[in-house]
């Protein structure tokens, strides 16, 4: 009997420890940061394909992004624009508009 408490215990414990670490993943903008400064830095070295993959990967990954839900719009808005920006050859243009993507995901992250 006492085994099975202890082992019944650990498992709860390892599940709820498990689902907290899904939870603060889902919640933190970091991966789409990432990937927009990644972008950002291919764009003024006029390197056109890398950042269309990292400008897809940071969309992917600002779906798993939690926040205020303005902010999280605007923010995907800014990408997307980023990415016509960047299929247009508008290096300025899409420069700015991930400056602006950056300033709002960083308005989300917890000081």
């Amino acid at each position: 009997m006492k085994i099975t408490k202890n082992t019944a215990l650990t498992l709860l414990l390892a599940f709820s420890l498990s689902s907290t670490c899904v939870v603060a993943y889902a919640d933190s903008p970091n991966e789409t940061i990432m990937h927009i400064e990644k972008a950002k830095v291919e764009i003024i070295h006029r390197d056109f394909m890398p950042p269309s993959e990292h400008l897809k990967a940071a969309r992917k990954a600002s779906e798993k992004v939690t926040g205020n839900p303005d902010i999280v719009k605007k923010a995907n808005a800014c990408i997307i624009q980023a990415q016509i920006k960047v299929n247009q050859f508008d290096i300025k243009g899409a420069t700015e508009e991930l400056d602006k993507t950056l300033e709002l995901y960083k308005s989300l992250k917890p000081e």
